[in-house]
């Protein structure tokens, strides 16, 4: 097998490439061109270059008498397992280019899933981060020149002004040690969560979190859902497809959940039994499975499940938008406006101070 080429900025790619690759590669496949000439089509026309490392890699991988699944194993950050498991088992089961047409599909509706979660959670970082940015600008340049204006009144402040140029004196005597401060703080808390235990509970958190909480473990059963329905529908072993699913869900404390299971599926139990009582597994998605084995249509009771928690999530979603826009604007106004109020507030009371 050909040396495996280093590929820069893959992530990046990731998000680009492998979907377009995947719905041409099903494409071209299903209108029966051999996998070899789809490989070099596709490598010809690829403006991508480091994507198109990958594809000579593929095509070497093929020329050299191996299936294309260790070549797509080769890239584990572009290709990840759920990728190459079911690309493995279309190899085996002759449906190479309709478990490719799925691949694409989960792949891109998961993506759009995922982005929409990610930015519903960074729009209130942002505002946050920017009224605390404003607020340190004011109290570090504007509130030090109220405050010596302040100074030849010869009177006492009022209690908020005066908090106000206590912390912005503290600040400018003392910048470097917040700065620290902050510094070591963020990077203990980097160090505890890539510890096995500090990953564990912050995942842990993140499905506790309020409204996002629920958001992150709606979207995370969703995925779990969809993701089992397509590989076992795919070929692959039930066993196989837990175990690369849970791997996949990017939350240890599912993970374990769903690895938990797998033990006692191993040991002969069913799933909707393995599953029941797991943390964080819900009781609905437990008895829809049992109804999909007892009606021995598992995988279509799946991604009914899916749907319905993917639906879920994009409602959230779009009421969670409509109600935090207002309430992020009112806490950037009420951050400021506290400031400006107490910068201002001696000299709406000018006569008496200065009487």
């Amino acid at each position: 097998m050909a040396s495996i080429p280093k590929i820069k900025g893959q992530r990046k790619i990731a998000k680009t490439e492998v979907v377009p690759f995947t719905r041409q590669l099903a494409s071209m496949i299903g209108a029966g061109m051999p996998i070899l000439s789809t490989i070099q089509t596709l490598e010809e026309q690829c403006s991508n270059p480091e994507f198109k490392k990958v594809l000579t890699h593929l095509k070497d991988t093929i020329e050299g008498g191996d299936p294309i699944s260790k070549g797509l194993a080769s890239f584990p950050v572009l290709f990840d397992d759920m990728y190459v498991n079911m690309v493995m088992a279309g190899e085996q089961s002759g449906e190479f280019a309709g478990i490719l047409k799925r691949l694409g599909t989960i792949i891109q509706a998961t993506a759009r899933l995922k982005g929409k979660v990610k930015s519903a959670m960074t729009y209130p970082t942002v505002i946050i981060s920017i009224a605390l940015l404003l607020a340190g600008g004011l109290i570090q340049f504007v509130v030090p020149i109220f405050a010596e204006m302040f100074s030849g009144f010869g009177k006492p402040l009022p209690a908020l002004t005066q908090t106000l140029v206590d912390v912005s004196n503290f600040v400018k005597a003392y910048w470097y040690i917040i700065l620290i401060t902050v510094g070591a703080a963020i990077w203990a808390f980097k160090t505890w969560k890539n510890t096995e235990r500090g990953h564990y509970k912050f995942d842990e958190f993140k499905l506790k979190m309020p409204v996002f909480g629920v958001l992150n473990l709606k979207s995370g059963i969703g995925r779990f859902c969809r993701l089992l329905a397509q590989m076992t529908n795919a070929g692959v072993p039930i066993l196989k497809s837990l175990e690369v699913v849970a791997g996949s869900l990017g939350n240890r404390v599912l993970e374990k959940s769903i690895l938990d299971a797998r033990k006692e599926v191993e040991q002969g139990n069913q799933l909707n039994v393995a599953l029941d009582g797991k943390p964080y597994m819900p009781l609905i998605m437990v008895r829809m499975i049992a109804a999909g084995e007892k009606a021995g249509k598992v995988e279509d009771m799946l991604d009914s499940v899916a749907d319905s928690y993917d639906e879920e999530v994009e409602a959230l979603l779009s009421t969670l938008t409509s109600l935090m826009e207002p309430f992020l604007m009112v806490f950037l106004g009420a951050i400021i406006g506290t400031i400006v109020l107490a910068m201002f507030l001696p000299i709406f009371n000018m006569g008496s101070l200065a009487s």
